[in-house]
């Protein structure tokens, strides 16, 4: 076998797009190394292989250890990578972008620098959230107004569908089992929902934290994204979890959300959501791929851009190597 220093690192072509990955893989009193391409999870029952370009986030629960080579491999091939506990879930670390282009970082940036359009992004979440409403001329206070009766009438909605007593949501950060079942299932779903945002952000080479409803956070995009799903996905599948059993609500809720997941192939959706709020006319249908030209332009006037590795003082052109020193 080669040593990992002498892989070559895989190339963007080389990579599952994120829409055909498995949403997330959890693991727990195991220790996670490498093998070629994949990772091992080994513990006393034997060594299980998986393919590590087919991950979109793998959660480590408790009594999981994970070694050097075994990161590197999910960096190389964009797995975002959570510390997880038995009392909830918490996103820590994650891999690089999919994509090797600024592209939709670019337009993210653009949009997020202008106040106007901004508030336009913030609107166009709305209307993907709730598209019986028409959320154009309403303030960032109506937008946030409006936003939390939706969500109290989903919980009110959602509380008779399934019979489960419903007095409000309670949650203490840090103190998972301060709430009842069906709040315990709701902050388990939300959390792991984060993760698997914070993972196709990162895939798609966006900035976590240039968020367009939410602010002054590290994971402020992560938390616009995860929030598009929570009304149609994560509550309802909550409340359906503390209705069958009050009893291990946290695994059974992430179990059951992996599956909803791949049911509603909702990580094509979410990718697609996200480039076509970011980008000037929005994304066509099927245009989710990570087979994004990987070439670095030096900027120009005018909005020009112009080759890389070339010097611009008069001289003969250099190679890459020798014009980026």
């Amino acid at each position: 076998m080669t040593t990992v220093s002498r892989r070559a690192t895989l190339s963007p072509r080389q990579l599952t797009r994120t829409g055909e990955r498995s949403s997330f893989v959890y693991l727990e009193r195991c220790t996670v190394h490498r093998d070629a391409n994949a990772i091992t999870a080994e513990d006393a029952e034997g060594t299980t292989h998986i393919p590590s370009a087919t991950i979109g986030t793998l959660l480590l629960g408790p009594g999981t250890r994970i070694t050097h080579q075994a990161m590197s491999v999910l960096g190389e091939t964009g797995a975002a990578v959570c510390w997880v506990g038995e009392q909830g879930v918490r996103y820590y670390a994650g891999g690089r972008a999919l994509t090797r282009s600024s592209a939709l970082a670019e337009a993210q940036a653009v949009q997020w620098a202008n106040v106007r359009s901004r508030l336009g992004v913030a609107r166009a979440m709305y209307r993907l959230r709730f598209p019986d409403e028409d959320p154009a001329g309403l303030t960032r206070h109506e937008l946030l107004g409006r936003e939390g009766r939706r969500v109290k009438d989903c919980y009110r909605t959602q509380a008779a569908r399934t019979g489960v007593p419903w007095r409000g949501r309670r949650y203490t950060p840090g103190d998972f089992t301060s709430g009842g079942a069906v709040n315990q299932a709701v902050t388990a779903a939300a959390q792991c929902m984060y993760g698997i945002a914070h993972a196709v952000v990162a895939s798609l080479g966006c900035s976590p934290a240039l968020g367009f409803v939410h602010s002054g956070h590290e994971l402020s995009f992560v938390l616009d994204v995860a929030d598009l799903y929570k009304t149609e996905i994560g509550i309802p599948l909550a409340f359906d979890i503390a209705a069958e059993d009050q009893e291990d609500v946290g695994p059974r809720t992430r179990r059951a959300l992996r599956d909803r997941i791949n049911e509603t192939t909702l990580l094509d959706r979410c990718v697609e959501d996200i480039k076509g709020l970011l980008l000037p006319g929005g994304a066509p249908a099927g245009t989710v791929s990570n087979d994004d030209p990987d070439v670095v332009t030096l900027q120009s006037d005018g909005g020009r851009a112009v080759a890389a590795g070339r010097n611009y003082g008069g001289g003969e052109g250099y190679s890459d190597v020798e014009a980026s020193w």
